[in-house]
């Protein structure tokens, strides 16, 4: 982060949750002083590449299974704003049991939080994988399929949600400010090459005996898999961290007084917007593509696999690529972003074949990949250095709500297939009016957005159940 005169603010590490009023703030050892010759860093790469396959795994099989489940959806007989609902709870849960057990690792340490997610990742799974293979057999009415389904994939919310700020917390906690930039991107990088690796490798599983359950028990292997690798992390006995506590009734009054901040409330309503359309569009694809192509479920999947890792590349394109070599500020993002989504949303929406489809989502995701480090560097930008936790707990609250409007826009496209892309193309248009008429959004820091916002806006990404 910078603050006002541009100077970097990375002296104390959140844990990253999506509830603005988790009352735990960590102080990185790792930001001490070292004494004169001795390094501070204390993640050996064979801790990082543990770090970086819990991520990967954990990525790669949340978007995996993204890319079967309306094909699954389909095949069982559910309507399609149920399926979108079955996400849609899962990723509430996460957002709301975050900040929990953030709060337990700084307790009982973060490889057991590894462990417990990964754990939660597993049985989630593999539940999944049994209530699917029950439904496509028929063995069930539809209704009860769902209800089992809905459960099934809650176990995940719910502790599946464990690992994530531990591992952030691990690497943050091991390195010290010039390296720490890095080593979170890095695990940006594994939540994004996992976007690209999920879909491209679910369709491989889909075979003849477990059929559409065929990618949730392989993902169930490899969780089981690293769960026994992560045992190999070396992990210090006591207390990760000093953790400095303030009352519940404290935290809640200064989170409450920064979502009224004029300084940041235009960024939350901002990417509250951006991240429900988005949402919204990825919720949708799957369908649209079986309608488009006039496909069985089945024979679609591959399609829709293909789609979805256009998109995650564009995605990375601009967060990784177009904003450092544009040196892009946060103004430019926010209307760009907006602007770029707008239209590709527009060509979703009256897409003649399949191609155009594929091209207009993935231009619609790089839109989104600027737009998330825009709002996500302004909201920084526009507030003090002491206000820099709160202010990422207000964007990451705001977003992670977005996932309760994507089964209404599933719901609206079963009766008119252009609706969502149409209605996501009207919000993003008045964004970028908004982006331009607002005097916050107007005033956002011009100069370029670093690596380390970049990295903070995708980290956030994976923390919103967008991929849950």
């Amino acid at each position: 982060m910078r603050d006002r005169g541009g100077r970097r603010l990375c002296a104390a590490l959140p844990l990253r949750g999506p509830s603005a009023a988790d009352n735990t703030t960590l102080a990185m050892p790792s930001d001490r002083q070292a004494p004169p010759g001795q390094a501070t860093s204390r993640l050996p790469p064979k801790s990082f590449a543990i770090i970086f396959g819990v991520s990967i795994v954990t990525a790669l099989g949340n978007t995996g299974m993204q890319s079967v489940l309306p094909a699954i959806g389909r095949s069982i007989g559910f309507p399609d704003y149920l399926v979108a609902a079955i996400f849609s709870l899962s990723a509430m849960l996460w957002a709301f049991s975050s900040p929990f057990w953030a709060r337990q690792s700084d307790r009982g340490g973060r490889k057991p939080m590894m462990q417990l997610g990964l754990a939660g990742f597993l049985v989630s799974m593999i539940c999944c994988g049994l209530v699917v293979s029950a439904g496509v057999r028929h063995l069930a009415q539809p209704l009860v399929i769902f209800v089992l389904f809905l459960l099934a994939r809650a176990l995940f919310g719910l502790f599946g949600a464990a690992s994530n700020p531990a591992t952030q917390a691990y690497v943050a906690e091991r390195t010290d400010r010039e390296e720490r930039t890095q080593a979170l991107a890095g695990l940006a990088g594994a939540f994004g090459l996992g976007t690209i690796v999920g879909p491209a490798i679910a369709p491989v599983f889909v075979l003849p005996v477990v059929g559409l359950a065929g990618p949730m028990f392989a993902f169930a292997a490899l969780a089981a898999a690293m769960m026994i690798v992560v045992r190999r992390l070396p992990e210090a006995k006591g207390p990760p961290v000093s953790v400095v506590q303030e009352s519940a009734a404290e935290a809640r009054a200064k989170s409450r007084a920064l979502l009224r901040d004029p300084r940041i409330t235009p960024f939350l309503v901002y990417g509250f917007l951006v991240a429900a359309c988005q949402t919204a569009q990825g919720q949708t694809l799957g369908f649209l593509i079986i309608d488009k192509l006039h496909l069985p479920p089945m024979q679609a999947q591959g399609y829709t696999a293909v789609a979805m890792m256009a998109g995650a590349v564009a995605g990375l394109l601009a967060q990784w690529g177009l904003i450092r070599m544009f040196r892009m500020g946060p103004r430019d993002l926010l209307r760009w972003g907006a602007g770029i989504a707008a239209v590709a949303n527009l060509l979703v929406a009256f897409a003649p074949s399949y191609s155009a489809v594929v091209m207009g989502y993935a231009l619609s995701s790089l839109g989104y990949g600027f737009c998330r480090p825009g709002f996500t560097a302004g909201a920084s930008l526009a507030v003090d250095h002491a206000e820099q936790a709160r202010a990422a707990g207000a964007i990451a609250a705001v977003n992670g709500l977005n996932t309760v409007v994507a089964p209404l826009f599933v719901l609206l496209y079963s009766s008119w297939h252009p609706g969502p892309f149409l209605i996501n193309a009207l919000t993003l248009a008045a964004l970028v009016a908004y982006a331009i008429a607002n005097r916050g959004l107007s005033r956002a820091a011009e100069a370029a957005t670093t690596e380390e916002e970049t990295t903070q806006s995708s980290l956030e990404r994976a923390q919103e159940g967008v991929s849950v």
